[in-house]
This record gives C-alpha cells, sequence and structure tokens, in this order.
C-alpha cells in the first residue's frame, strides 16, 4: 500500500494538489491562488495522459481537473483513474471549468468527481472547495494511518495493546464526528443533532435484537450518513426556497456520492457507513432514492438511521423553524408506517421514546 502523505495528515496546508488543464494561463492562474492562501505543493501538467503516473508515483490528495481537454477530457481522465488506480484510489476530484450546463454538471458529479465549479468562479468559493475536499481526504488518512498504528502494536504486551486500542477508538469517533459535522454544518445543522440521531439510531438498533457490538458500531457509522451533502454545490444545497426537479436530482446524487466518499474500506465500520450512506432514503414501500430498493432490501442499519434522523430533524428547533411536539412528530411517523419507515421500527421507536427524549435532553441545544 502507498505510505500515506503523513505531513498532510497533520497539516492540510501540506496537501500535494495537481492541477490539470491544457492551457498555461489557468494552471498559473490557479497555482497562485492556492500558494496564496498556503498550499506549497501543487503540480501540473497539460497532459491529461500523464495523470495517472502522477496519481500511482506521487501521494496526491487532490486533483484540480478541466473537464474540456484536447485528445482525452476529463471523463477520460476519471474513467484512466478507475480503471489503473481503482476507484478506492483515485484521489478527490474538482471540476474547474466553463462549462455551466446542469445536465453536464450532474454527469460529472455521478461519474465520480467530488465536486465542480464554473469559470469565472469566486476565489473564496474556490478556496472553500478546495478546503472541504481536502478535510474528507485528510480524514481517510487519518483512518487508514491509525489503523496501521493498530496493527504494528499487536505484537506489543497485552497493557500497551489495549491503551493503542483506546487511543485509536478515540481518534476514530473524532474523525467519524468531525466528518458527519463537515456535512451537517453545510446544510446549516448543527453537531449536536448528528450525536443524537445516532445516540438514537443505536437505541433503536438494540431493541432491535443487534449485539452490542453491533449497536455500538452503528453508533459510530450513523453519524457518516450525510457525507455526500459535501459534493453538493452551494447553489443547490443552500437554496432557500424549493428546489427544481433538475435541482432535486442532484441533491438525490449525495447519496451515492457519501457512498463513494466512503467506498472501499475493508472495515467494519467503514463498511456499515457506506451501507447507511447509501440507503438512508430508501424508503419502505420502495419510493425511496437512489435505487427504489424496499422491505427487507434496505439494510436494517439504513431503515434504522432514517427513522433516527427524521425524528431528530422534526422535534428539534432550528433558527429557522420551531421544533415539532412529539406527539405531531410521532403522528406523522405513525401515518408513514409501511411507507417510508419499517412498521416494526415505528413500534420500537414508541416503545424506547422515554430513552429517546433523555437523549434529546441531554444533548439538548438552544438559539437565541
Amino acid at each position: 500500500m502507498k505510505t500515506h502523505n503523513r505531513k498532510f495528515i497533520n497539516d492540510l496546508k501540506q496537501a500535494n494538489i495537481l492541477v490539470v488543464d491544457h492551457q498555461k494561463l489557468n494552471i498559473s492562474m490557479i497555482k497562485r491562488v492556492l500558494h496564496r492562501d498556503g498550499y506549497g505543493d501543487v503540480q501540473a501538467t497539460q497532459d491529461p495522459f500523464s495523470v495517472v503516473s502522477y496519481c500511482d508515483e506521487e501521494n496526491i490528495d487532490l486533483i484540480i481537473l478541466d473537464i474540456k481537454m484536447p485528445k482525452l477530457d476529463g471523463f477520460g481522465v476519471i474513467n484512466s483513474l478507475r480503471e489503473e488506480l481503482g476507484e478506492e484510489h483515485v484521489p478527490p476530484i474538482l471540476i474547474v471549468t466553463d462549462v455551466s450546463d446542469q445536465a453536464f454538471r450532474r454527469e460529472a458529479l455521478t461519474y465520480g468527481a467530488r465536486d465542480y465549479i464554473i469559470r469565472p468562479f469566486d476565489i473564496r468559493e474556490f478556496v472553500a472547495r478546495v478546503h472541504n475536499l481536502l478535510e474528507v481526504r485528510q480524514a481517510h488518512h487519518i483512518v487508514n494511518f491509525q489503523k496501521e498504528i493498530l496493527e504494528e502494536k499487536v505484537q506489543e504486551r497485552t497493557r500497551e495493546l489495549r491503551e493503542a486500542h483506546d487511543q485509536l477508538q478515540e481518534s476514530r469517533l473524532d474523525v467519524v464526528w468531525r466528518l458527519g459535522r463537515a456535512a451537517e454544518y453545510r446544510d446549516n445543522e448543527t453537531g449536536l443533532h448528528i450525536i443524537r440521531m445516532s445516540q438514537i439510531a443505536a437505541v433503536l438498533g438494540r431493541a432491535y435484537g443487534m449485539t452490542e457490538e453491533e449497536a455500538d458500531l452503528l453508533l459510530v457509522a450513523s453519524p457518516m450518513h450525510d457525507i455526500g451533502k459535501l459534493g453538493i454545490p452551494d447553489n443547490v444545497l443552500l437554496k432557500p426556497g424549493k428546489l427544481d426537479n433538475e435541482e432535486w436530482k442532484i441533491m438525490q446524487t449525495h447519496a451515492q456520492i457519501g457512498a463513494n466518499i466512503l467506498a472501499g474500506g475493508n472495515s467494519d465500520l467503514m463498511i456499515m457507513a457506506h451501507e447507511i450512506a447509501l440507503t438512508h432514503h430508501e424508503k419502505w414501500d420502495g419510493s425511496g432514492y437512489p435505487y427504489g430498493i424496499q422491505g427487507d432490501e434496505i439494510p436494517l442499519v439504513g431503515r434504522i438511521s432514517a427513522l433516527a434522523d427524521v425524528f431528530d430533524a422534526l422535534t428539534s428547533e432550528r433558527p429557522y423553524k420551531k421544533a415539532w411536539s412529539v406527539g405531531d412528530a410521532m403522528d406523522l411517523i405513525y401515518s408513514e408506517s409501511g411507507k417510508h419507515f419499517e412498521p416494526r421500527l415505528v413500534e420500537l421507536l414508541k416503545e424506547k421514546l422515554p430513552k429517546v427524549l433523555e437523549i434529546k435532553a441531554k444533548y439538548a441545544e438552544t438559539f437565541d
């Protein structure tokens, strides 16, 4: 396995960034912006055929890619990376282009790009998008790095192994919370929401028959359910009014984007987090997305996370809305039993409501 960029693990500004564009002027402008913001290792190439070798030989943490290039366009570059490196090893890709067509943008995001920005762009927005993508990349490096540390500690004395494992668990939890909070903050949510919904999900999981180990894993994995919102453009995610059909289609891609971000991990945590990100918008009657699966075809952890997320969202106050009463929220959830939610889970939520309300009270938030 390729050695991690250890400096990047500790400092976001140490990221290895590759700019791919056939025009020197575009490359110079992007490098100047990134250098001004403190990124010191920014490489560039005008040859799209060289991108795979760059990624194979270097620890590239982010690719900034022009989509319209002669001989091999951006889609061809992404396809080559996926074929040669495997999807799980492809760095995050930020498309920078002058093509503003919504269908084209959706195709790029579906094809594997993590974000998309149109030239001419606002420099602050560009830098913010680069920062967001690198935060996700950094978190993946941290998780993998900590796994390596654990493997090195296996041969040590039992006490030292236990201490190392405890440190790893604590750090892993911190990474997971940060990943979940990054998505929630982009969507005008708060960090306490993901704490509450994950605690509620664990309560429902135990009531459903999960082992303690499975429920604890659900507690850790469920905060990443909306991580794919990091890949949704601001004009869609933060739109104050109702989304039109095209915007809603883009919004729905966050489930697949989240699954793509979390794909390729072989730990139980990452496998479960991948399942939750992909399926938490599926519905019991098959009317959800992205695949329209139904009933027991939906993984249990996806069904549980969906109910926990909706209940907490309904009953939580936000600066832009009042909290629903518990009674009104439960009335709505009962009306969706057999439609949106699995009936058995709805009954378990009612049964465990006192415990759920304790969680709500413990992690309550206030707004001025």
